[in-house]
């Protein structure tokens, strides 16, 4: 499997960074080097101002437009449901989606200062758009009735929870309906983004690998990524060479 990577020098003094696309078809749509969505999530250590920089450098070298997609939908609720009391979470979700912001439109405006080529949003900026509406509305059909679909949200909750709560403390039915939330607004970028981007072909690009890629990669029916969908894995280059 070919590994994209920049040199240092390339984005200094910001890391390098390396894309593993998820399959040889998305290896396929990474060459083709279309557009890419990478997406940044709020409160995340890895998402530092110094990789969001090089993130953006990155998408630039490779590919002909970028979105850089920051979450900023059911942050709040995510927050309560760690424990949170509603005000507290409030403030904190306030709080970090603001240092989100900041960090993906500064990185956007140093990397591309005509905004031609990369361009900075939240995913609620999507929620007008008829392909995102066309395609949450079809992953909340399946949350419906999909139980497979609806087994890998709850993985990507337990996830998400793994480690803030207390050991001993199970995982709520609310904390996962909170979690399904979350997760469906950002599925939209994983199975279509070339249709809500209008562009030939789209490579989602995140920082880890999640069990949703299993389910729209594999074969039969079912949720899927549409066929000019493409997924990587975005890793800087010194945790690779540690691994």
């Amino acid at each position: 499997m070919r590994i994209l990577i920049l040199t240092q020098a390339t984005i200094a003094p910001a890391e390098t960074i390396r894309c593993r696309p998820y399959t040889d078809h998305c290896r396929v749509i990474a060459a083709a080097g279309d557009h890419a969505v990478i997406g940044v999530s709020p409160g995340n250590s890895f998402f530092s101002a110094e990789r969001v920089n090089a993130l953006a450098r990155w998408g630039l070298d490779h590919f002909g437009q970028v979105d850089l997609v920051y979450t900023d939908l059911h942050v709040a609720a995510m927050y309560e449901a760690l424990g949170y009391a509603p005000d507290a979470a409030r403030r904190k979700a306030v709080k970090n989606i603001r240092g989100v912001r900041a960090k993906v439109t500064n990185a956007a405006a140093a990397a591309d200062p005509s905004g031609r080529r990369l361009r900075a949003r939240p995913v609620s900026a999507l929620t007008d758009n008829t392909a995102y509406r066309r395609l949450h509305a079809e992953v909340g059909e399946l949350l419906e009735h999909d139980s497979e679909f609806k087994s890998i949200c709850d993985e990507l909750a337990e996830i998400f929870l793994d480690g803030k709560l207390r050991p001993e403390e199970p995982i709520t039915e609310q904390q996962r309906a909170v979690c399904r939330a979350y997760v469906c607004a950002e599925v939209p970028l994983f199975l279509d983004s070339p249709a809500i981007f209008s562009v030939p072909s789209s490579l989602n690009c995140y920082h880890q690998a999640l069990p949703l890629a299993d389910l729209i990669y594999s074969r039969g029916a079912g949720l899927r990524a549409s066929r000019n969908q493409g997924h990587g894995i975005l890793t800087p280059a010194a945790e690779e060479a540690a691994a």
